[in-house]
């Protein structure tokens, strides 16, 4: 299944968009694709309905499509889990992995504006693919167990301000956590629809030039083992999202960073595409613009 929500910010409806494209309104089963949802058990409650020829279809042009999950209790991210960037970052290639944390609420749609926070000068881009988790994981016995933990895989983009993570002391959150910080969407794909999560290609560009290209297979710690290693330390909770690092070619590699105007696109092979434009935050008090540029 695919997973989306839509409609406008804090409006979302839940939906479920099918092989042709199709986008089938379950808010009359679904309230939202919440914790709630997930720790019931509501991806298998989903997938008894769908058959059904009642279920009305949404038209998603013109519709502002939101994250595929409602705010989670935590965004986790992993830092330097792709061998190449860890070494174009001039770091060690990690042993463990590098945990970091992201604030819940910069998450947004995959096509809503990217604000630009006052006073930002190193705002950086990371396309990643994003794990979504459907039950309570602590001490999870092995990678197996994780697995069973994973609802499903999406688009993620860990939009990074380079001087308030690195120049500011202290934690990476700094550099993370600001409003539209984290873009994810445009669809939650359960684990049953990617043959090999091992196996997909990453990519992103900036005003048309391919800044990023990664394939998964180049992960030093697969999703499994990162959901395996976060429950050995924290409770993990249906509904939160996990960040799995990012391939080479960050704007940081560079001295290359976002700007008012830029148009930052990002996709994964079975997991769908992004669109942000970038524009400043005015001060902290604009809301971001929302896309409605579904593919």
């Amino acid at each position: 299944m695919r997973l989306a929500r839509v409609g406008p910010r804090g409006e979302e409806r839940p939906a479920v968009v099918t092989d042709d494209g199709t986008a089938v309104d379950v808010s009359a089963q679904v309230s939202d694709f919440d914790a709630d949802f997930f720790a019931r058990g509501g991806l298998g409650e989903l997938a008894g309905i769908l058959g059904r020829d009642d279920l009305p279809t949404l038209d998603l042009a013109g519709i502002r499509v939101g994250p595929p999950i409602a705010r989670p209790f935590k965004i986790v991210g992993i830092g330097l889990n792709y061998e190449d960037h860890a070494r174009e970052s001039g770091k060690e290639i990690p042993t463990e992995p590098v945990v970091f944390m992201k604030a819940s609420n910069s998450l947004s749609g995959p096509y809503d504006d990217i604000l630009l926070p006052p006073n930002a000068s190193k705002v950086d881009w990371e396309v990643e693919l994003g794990v979504v988790v459907c039950t309570e994981a602590r001490y999870l016995a092995d990678e197996a167990s994780a697995g069973e933990a994973i609802a499903g895989y999406c688009v993620a983009h860990d939009v990074s301000e380079r001087s308030w993570q690195l120049e500011r002391g202290g934690q990476w959150v700094k550099g993370k956590s600001a409003e539209t910080f984290c873009p994810v969407g445009p669809w939650l794909v359960t684990p049953d629809e990617i043959p090999d999560i091992g196996d997909l290609g990453l990519r992103l560009s900036v005003n048309g030039v391919v800044r990023q290209s990664g394939h998964t297979s180049k992960l030093i710690f697969s999703p499994q083992h990162i959901v395996w290693y976060l429950s050995q330390m924290m409770v993990l909770e249906p509904g939160d999202l996990v960040l799995t690092g990012t391939p080479p070619g960050v704007g940081l590699a560079t001295g290359s960073f976002l700007e008012t105007g830029d148009v930052v696109e990002l996709a994964i092979e079975g997991l769908g595409s992004q669109r942000a434009v970038c524009r400043p935050a005015d001060g902290g008090v604009g809301e971001p613009q929302e896309g409605t540029h579904a593919q």
